[in-house]
């Protein structure tokens, strides 16, 4: 009894500490768009505060959704897992539907419906996770085996990959792959079939980068920026400067001169740039310690889970932010080549912010529950293979 009662208060503790801060992330993140967005929206949309309104409605809208999704039994969502699946499919394909989709920069990534936009990729950043966590865990012993366990898992990925990379969000539909991976490894899916997916994914990637003209660009313009710095690499080059600018402690919040015209799509998705000129390095310093502390909580949260599918998806939520945080920053610095990833928290879109708030909410249910909801294995139960082995 001691002992439950210890362990109770200990994951209350997790739980408070995890919601203050994911309101210090959300919080750091509208102050740092509103700056970022206002010369933007008083140039284009003719009201500086047009995009930092749309984004406190849908963190409204998110906060809503995060109490929901934190208070949820999750063995509902397991029970409506393949609805929630399809609904995202289905979400998808609408965006290729010349009167609902839309397409901006030449990608067709959103559904819109009387000015109101959703970009239904975004969905699938949470479905996914849902629905590996829920499937590996019931598989049990069988995980390992490649028809009842590998298979029906990858087949569900590959047809998400395809429906993103339709929409020409290539680096969309490899992220999730990624964290699809990430999963696997996770739940103790055997070395083998790790070895044969990167044999199958390098080429066929390689070739899927080849086939459009953009994104073999944005890989000459990373490894060679002087080749056009008027063309693709401008963007990152900008960027980069801006950081540079921001100093030791930055100019100040609202002061930074970078986000008139200097970055485009400062307050989307190179938004990072525009905090670390106001923040300086102190701002960076104080974005990792957050981000940090959020990956701790959202692990530790998945360890002391007492199922495998309260882990693998406290896991996998964790992952998914993180890793997007991860990955933004490295385009922005210009470590990585660009893409189109958003900056959880930060960047501009209701899409993004909603979901982000959703996997938060499920991380927190987790926290509160212990994934008690599982009608399937335990801990104690679960075995990597059949020799409780990896091969």
């Amino acid at each position: 009894m001691f002992h439950f009662d210890a362990e109770r208060i200990q994951n209350q503790k997790t739980l408070h500490t995890f919601y203050f801060f994911i309101i210090l992330l959300l919080g750091t993140g509208l102050v740092t768009l509103y700056s970022a967005s206002y010369a933007f929206s008083q140039r284009f949309l003719n009201d500086g505060n047009s995009l930092i309104i749309r984004q406190l409605i849908f963190s409204g809208i998110g906060i809503v959704l995060f109490v929901i999704f934190t208070r949820i039994n999750l063995g509902i969502l397991r029970k409506y897992i393949i609805i929630l699946l399809g609904l995202a499919a289905a979400l998808c394909v609408l965006t290729l539907l010349p009167d609902i989709g839309r397409e901006r920069h030449g990608a067709t990534r959103w559904i819109e419906i009387n000015s109101i936009s959703y970009q239904p990729s975004e969905m699938i950043k949470f479905v996914l996770p849902l629905y590996l966590a829920h499937l590996l865990d019931k598989k049990g012993d069988k995980i390992n085996d490649f028809f009842t366990g590998i298979l029906p898992p990858v087949l569900v990925i590959g047809l998400f990959f395809i429906l993103i990379y339709i929409q020409n969000n290539f680096s969309t539909a490899v992220f999730i792959v990624i964290n699809a991976l990430i999963m696997f490894f996770i739940a103790g899916i055997r070395y083998r079939y790790f070895i044969s997916a990167f044999i199958i994914i390098m080429p066929v990637s390689m070739l899927l980068i080849f086939t459009r003209e953009h994104r073999w660009m944005r890989i000459i313009s990373f490894l060679r920026p002087e080749w056009e710095p008027m063309g693709a690499g401008f963007q990152v080059k900008a960027s980069r400067e801006a950081i540079i600018s921001g100093g030791l402690l930055g100019k100040g919040i609202g002061e930074g001169t970078r986000k008139i015209a200097s970055v485009p799509e400062i307050h989307s998705d190179f938004i990072f740039s525009s905090y670390v000129e106001e923040t300086g390095l102190l701002g960076i310093v104080l974005f990792f310690i957050l981000f940090t502390v959020f990956a701790i909580l959202g692990f530790s949260t998945a360890m002391r889970s007492e199922t495998v599918f309260g882990r693998l998806l406290a896991a996998g939520l964790t992952t998914m932010v993180v890793s997007q945080a991860l990955l933004n920053v490295a385009v922005v610095s210009g470590a990585l080549p660009a893409t189109g990833i958003p900056l959880p928290f930060f960047s501009a879109g209701g899409s993004s912010l909603t979901t982000t708030l959703i996997c938060t909410g499920l991380i927190a249910n987790v926290a509160r529950k212990g994934g008690v909801n599982s009608n399937y294995n335990t801990l104690n139960n679960f075995k990597l293979n059949n020799s409780g082995e990896r091969e």
